[in-house]
């Protein structure tokens, strides 16, 4: 099994403590979003053959990367990078300190270890296109080197995302302006050794342009970290999802990043309100 932590939460910037808790224990609960029963995941270490984190903030978490390795459990930190306004991502980590989190992660762990996310793309009055191209240029330029790919995605008018960003003036471009985005995000990328992949929006993928669908839980980056083959079918989590089969162990509504383009909680003050009320050693987050 291929453990994610987590597209639904930021475990490593807030939860670190848990995670470790729940590796001692040797098992985990995880409600069902949806309803239904909970689930009970094995956290042994021959039952886990990778894991995939994905964060804002890595720094609290550097026991959590150990207990894995220690478990010689294979694993990649997906890391979102943006450089969007303040207002809109509040409390995440300013760009120069998380370009310098994501060489570390590289440094330490190697760089197919490490994958940078410019995720998602918004664009608005405050973010305009070419606000959005210089800034990936500059951030693709502080990373050069340390990361070989970078994730994108366009800002969706989900629900909750419509809630968070209320009062911002943002749109969702048409296809054809996103597709000329895209392109010139791409040629930046290859100019500092990265490929540009596109996370679950297939109308979008353009092999012609370098422009290639994303496997964010990868099979084959993940072999190419553990040395030896981790194998596991292509399963999405939603339509047009390429990521192999995985269990994800977060919850929604917990993540207090307070990013306004959130799709997994629905307001910070909830988020924050289920994160000062957690309890590390309860077996479920």
């Amino acid at each position: 099994m291929i453990l994610s932590a987590s597209w639904r939460t930021d475990i490593p910037a807030f939860y670190g403590r848990w995670f470790l808790a729940r590796l001692a224990a040797g098992w985990v609960e995880v409600a069902n979003p949806y309803g239904g029963p909970t689930s009970r995941i094995d956290l042994n270490p021959a039952s886990i053959r990778a894991v995939v984190f994905w964060t804002r903030n890595p720094a609290p978490f550097d026991a959590g990367l150990a207990a894995c390795r220690a478990r010689t459990w294979p694993f990649v930190v997906q890391m979102s990078v943006t450089g969007l306004p303040r207002a809109i991502e509040r409390s995440a980590p300013a760009p120069e300190s998380a370009v310098q989190m994501l060489r570390d992660l590289a440094r330490q762990y190697g760089p197919k270890a490490a994958v940078w996310r410019f995720d998602p793309i918004l664009v608005s009055t405050a973010t305009p296109p070419a606000e959005r191209r210089e800034t990936f240029a500059r951030l693709a330029k502080s990373l050069a080197g340390a990361v070989d790919e970078v994730v994108v995605s366009f800002a969706q008018p989900y629900a909750k995302t419509r809630r968070n960003l209320a009062g911002l003036d943002w749109r969702d471009p048409p296809i054809d302006e996103k597709q000329t985005l895209l392109r010139d995000l791409a040629s930046i990328a290859a100019e500092q050794g990265m490929s540009l992949t596109l996370c679950t929006q297939p109308s979008l993928v353009d092999d012609t342009a370098d422009q290639v669908a994303a496997r964010c839980i990868d099979t084959a980056r993940l072999s190419e970290v553990a040395g030896r083959a981790i194998e596991a079918p292509e399963r999405g989590n939603r339509p047009g999802c390429r990521c192999a089969a995985s269990r994800d162990i977060g919850a929604y509504d917990s993540c207090a990043m307070g990013c306004g383009y959130c799709y997994a909680v629905r307001t910070r003050e909830r988020a924050q309100a289920r994160l000062a009320a957690h309890d590390p050693d309860s077996p479920r987050r």
